[in-house]
């Protein structure tokens, strides 16, 4: 059967960062960075390693630990913080720590594994998770929608500048996607479900298990020729536009 690939997962203690982990296990070796250590693996293909995804040892660490498990040839960086904050509630020095905050996940991530496929001569692929919003925002999430523009100008950029050493380097740009973040949110507004319903073409949100299925897609040699693209896992959320004629 050959040798196991293995791959990291950056904030894949739980959510939709725990379906990719898990999705990932099917295929090989999976070491999770999270702030939370799991202790309710189901297999024993999946490590964590508790530390912040944004701290370059951390994830040096974490790409040792998956390459003696297996060759490292995925990196997925869905590591994020959520918090708002406007410009007329809070100052600039502040917003601007919270952009960082979640760009630096990213581009932590985007740097250690570059440089490990790299030093391996080997290729690989880099999902970065990314929003609907990085697009079209929702207000009240200003530092979050800006961050994750920029994760997406870094996608392009990456793959533009490692594409021809082999390595790819993609994103995804989720829509509302049922985990236990978004059941409090529902438990809290009862009427969620039909405006969900309304964004989403499909008519419902989506699961995180069709996000980790993605992903998956995406690092596998099935997508050798995709590099540099955002892809919407967001059941036609970015395309959907209002009708005028809607009562």
């Amino acid at each position: 059967m050959g040798v196991r690939p293995s791959f990291v997962v950056t904030g894949g203690g739980q959510g939709i960062g725990r379906a990719i982990a898990e999705r990932l296990a099917g295929d090989g070796h999976v070491v999770v960075i999270d702030v939370h250590d799991p202790d309710d693996w189901q297999t024993d293909r999946i490590a964590t390693m508790v530390g912040d995804a944004g701290d370059p040892d951390t994830a040096r660490r974490a790409a040792a630990a998956a390459e003696m498990a297996g060759p490292l040839t995925g990196w997925v960086n869905n590591a994020a913080v959520f918090r708002d904050a406007s410009l007329t509630a809070a100052s600039a020095a502040e917003i601007l720590e919270l952009v960082s905050a979640n760009l630096r996940l990213a581009l932590t991530g985007c740097h250690t594994a570059v440089n490990h496929f790299l030093e391996c001569r080997r290729p690989g692929a880099i999902v970065n998770v990314s929003s609907h919003q990085a697009q079209r925002p929702v207000r009240g999430a200003l530092p979050y929608a800006t961050a994750k523009a920029a994760v997406e100008g870094l996608t392009r950029a990456v793959a533009v500048d490692h594409g021809p050493a082999g390595i790819r380097t993609n994103a995804v740009a989720l829509g509302s996607v049922a985990t236990a973040r978004f059941e409090r949110y529902r438990a809290e507004y009862p009427d969620v479900d039909a405006q969900m319903a309304a964004l989403h073409p499909i008519g419902r949100v989506g699961t995180a298990r069709e996000v980790a299925d993605a992903v998956a897609f995406l690092l596998s040699p099935a997508a050798g020729f995709i590099n540099g693209a955002i892809l919407p896992i967001d059941g036609g959320r970015a395309v959907n536009g209002a009708d005028p004629e809607a009562s």
